[in-house]
C-alpha cells in the first residue's frame, strides 16, 4: 500500500500476515483521488474514514492537506495497523475509533464533509449503507459520499446518488446531500 500523492507521497506501509481486509487498488485510488482533487479543495475539509481496513484512503485525505480524518474500523489487526501508521507518519489530525460503522453513525453528533465507505464486498447489508449514511445525517450542505463496491451492486435510484466511477473490480457511487 503506497499514498499516491500529497504531503505524504510515495510513503509505502506493507499490512502483516494477519491482514484480512481487501485494500482498494493503487490504480482505483489514483482515479478517485484524480476526480476530487479537480471538483474539491481539501483544505479545512473533515473526513470520515469507514470500514477504514489498511486507512489508505483516510490517509490520501490527510496528505493532500484536509483538516482532520476520523477512522472508524472494528477489527482489531486492522485498527492496530492504521495506529501504526499514523504514529510512524506523525499525523495529528487524525481520530481513530475502535468499533462498528453502524453504531459510529447514529451515535455521532457532528458532520463530516466527505464520507467515504469501503465494507467488506460479502457485507450482507451493503445495499442498505447509503441509505443508513442519509438516515444519520452526518453529512455537511454540499458534502460529498463515496461508497466503494462491487459491480453487482446498483445505486443509481436512490435520491442521493449523482455518478458511478469504475476502475475493474473496484466501483465508486457517489452520493451528494
Amino acid at each position: 500500500m503506497r499514498i499516491s500523492g500529497g504531503k505524504y507521497k510515495s510513503r509505502a506501509f506493507k499490512p502483516n500476515k494477519k491482514f484480512a481486509a481487501r485494500p482498494t487498488t493503487d490504480l482505483a485510488k489514483e482515479g478517485l483521488f484524480n476526480i476530487l482533487e479537480n471538483r474539491y479543495d481539501f483544505e479545512g475539509k473533515t473526513v470520515l474514514d469507514l470500514f477504514s481496513g489498511t486507512g489508505s484512503i483516510g490517509y490520501e485525505f490527510i496528505s493532500r492537506g484536509c483538516k482532520e480524518v476520523t477512522f472508524v474500523e472494528k477489527n482489531f489487526n486492522h485498527f492496530r495497523f492504521i495506529q501504526e501508521v499514523i504514529k510512524n507518519l506523525k499525523i495529528e489530525n487524525a481520530r481513530l475509533i475502535k468499533g462498528d460503522v453502524f453504531k459510529f453513525v447514529f451515535k455521532f453528533t457532528g458532520k463530516f464533509d466527505f464520507v467515504f465507505a469501503d465494507p467488506p464486498f460479502d457485507l450482507p447489508w451493503l445495499q442498505e449503507i447509503p441509505k443508513a449514511i442519509f438516515d444519520a445525517d452526518i453529512l455537511n450542505e454540499k458534502g460529498l459520499f463515496i461508497l466503494e463496491h462491487p459491480k453487482n451492486f446498483e445505486f443509481s435510484r436512490h435520491q442521493n446518488f449523482r455518478e458511478l466511477r469504475n476502475y475493474g473490480k473496484v466501483n465508486f457511487s457517489f452520493f451528494e446531500v
